[in-house]
């Protein structure tokens, strides 16, 4: 199965979530909070399965990193086999993705665009490019824009609107120098996501 490159915006009003984080995608759901569709607005009437909500959830969080079955599934497998709470776990190594951290960090304004941005070469891991978005960011890992990347108009605006976000607690940023450090691995209280990852545990149990 290819990855997804349909409307997000279309995707986040079929979960019920804002998939990109962004204003724009939230501005949608507020005014049609509803599935798309020509049936939208009568779906859900009915009490869903038990199944149903499971596997929402799970395509919910694999939508959310856009991550296809596959990835998503070994990723839960490897978290299930590493000590400690497999959630937590397994939500971690999700946030480790290299596409996760430029876009947290500011540099890419939705993960789509933090996944096109390592493809093509913009992002330096500690001093050496890396262009895997799936690379996995270590503690203490320096991310740096590509000095010749910086000129980009793109990247230059998603710098400037970075220093008025709040910046995630575990990750250091200077959007003057384009640079940005993962200082320590997130608790899970510090993910605001609209998510219950004991649903996909069971999920995957079943």
């Amino acid at each position: 199965m290819g990855r997804f490159r349909g409307s997000i915006t279309k995707q986040s009003r079929r979960e019920g979530i804002n998939l990109a984080e962004t204003e724009k995608v939230q501005k949608y759901l507020d005014k049609r909070p509803y599935a798309p569709g020509q049936h939208g607005q009568r779906r859900g009437r009915g009490r869903p399965s038990d199944y149903s909500v499971r596997l929402r959830e799970k395509q919910k969080l694999a939508r959310l990193y856009g991550m296809n079955e596959k990835q998503f599934r070994n990723l839960f497998e490897e978290a299930a086999s590493i000590p400690g709470v497999t959630g937590t776990v397994f939500l971690q190594l999700l946030e480790r993705r290299l596409d996760n951290v430029v876009f947290r960090m500011g540099f890419a304004s939705t993960r789509r665009q933090a996944r096109q941005f390592v493809g093509h070469g913009h992002i330096l891991v500690n001093g050496k490019r890396v262009d895997i978005p799936s690379y996995r960011v270590k503690i203490g890992d320096v991310l740096t824009v590509v000095e010749r990347s910086r000129q980009m108009g793109f990247i230059q605006e998603n710098a400037e609107a970075s220093k008025r976000r709040r910046v995630s607690p575990w990750l250091e940023v200077n959007a003057e120098t384009f640079s940005g450090t993962f200082v320590r691995l997130p608790a899970r209280e510090d993910l605001a996501l609209p998510i219950n990852e004991n649903f996909i545990i069971e999920y995957y149990s079943r």
